[in-house]
């Protein structure tokens, strides 16, 4: 029965995003049931698109990713695959509306980290932001929406720029895998190997701007998605503030974590300021 196989596929992504992160499996938690699923369906899909170009260094990733690609596009033309995670995501994707340049911005900038280093301009790095970072947004909004395009044109701009905060905390804190594993730098016209406070603040200042302008699309999302959407906001803020008191050789040197027991306390904390309508 399809419907057992649908089941299988929802239950794939959900374990996906519960095994790769603690953090984003505790924010979809808070979400309302009616769209927690669609949500771990877009996680499955973009986790592992990025699995393949950044962990699978015994294999030809460059293969791998051509495969999955064929098989996305087979997904959401035929409304359905083998694979349970594109199978899974082609629901959402359809039941949803998501447009098709959603999903192939974020598969381009997935194809460039296969064969680019760094990123020289600001113009290159924000289109890999764009693809890589601010679609997910867009597509999950598309989710909290439910349909309701009105809602959505007004909250797609904050979506984006919660979407690009994530993005560049995860640059931030993974500075030193992605330089010295990856060989990768996404922050243009900032040297790695000697990276000072004061390049570190203007990174930190430009990722508070944005989530300034993240926060206030979060108050304005439906009742379904805020806190959810609010839980990982505080969580990606909070590593920002603890990156902003590391001094730039330790973030150099180690990767910065939240621990178990701080992510169950950011939790209640967030709760308490949700219901008190302190967001």
């Amino acid at each position: 029965m399809k419907t057992l196989f649908d089941s299988v596929s929802y239950d794939c992504s959900k374990i996906v995003t519960r095994s790769y992160s603690t953090s984003f499996s505790m924010a979809t938690k808070m979400l309302s049931s009616c769209i927690r699923q669609d949500i771990y369906n877009i996680y499955g899909f973009v986790r592992f698109a990025d699995e393949i170009v950044d962990s699978f260094h015994d294999y030809d990733k460059v293969e791998l990713f051509k495969n999955f690609e064929i098989d996305l596009e087979r997904a959401l033309k035929d409304r359905i695959s083998l694979n349970p995670i594109l199978n899974a995501f082609q629901h959402t994707y359809h039941k949803n509306n998501i447009e098709k340049h959603m999903v192939d911005s974020f598969m381009k900038s997935m194809r460039l980290d296969l064969s680019k280093s760094e990123y020289l301009t600001e113009e290159e790095y924000k289109e890999y932001i764009y693809g890589s970072a601010d679609v997910v947004g867009l597509m999950c909004l598309k989710v909290f929406v439910k349909g309701d395009e009105n809602k959505y044109d007004d909250l797609k701009d904050t979506a984006m720029s919660l979407g690009s905060a994530f993005q560049k905390v995860n640059f931030l804190r993974d500075l030193k895998a992605d330089h010295d594993d990856l060989e990768r730098t996404y922050f243009p016209n900032t040297d790695l190997n000697n990276l000072d406070e004061s390049a570190k603040q203007h990174i930190i200042k430009d990722i508070e701007q944005d989530f300034a302008k993240g926060l206030k699309g979060i108050k304005l999302l439906p009742i379904e998605a805020k806190f959810g959407v609010f839980m990982a906001y505080r969580y990606y803020n909070q590593l920002l503030k603890k990156l902003k008191k590391t001094p730039a050789l330790e973030i150099k040197n180690a990767r910065i974590r939240v621990p178990n027991y701080k992510k169950i306390e950011l939790l209640t904390r967030s709760y308490v300021k949700y219901q008190l309508n302190l967001m």
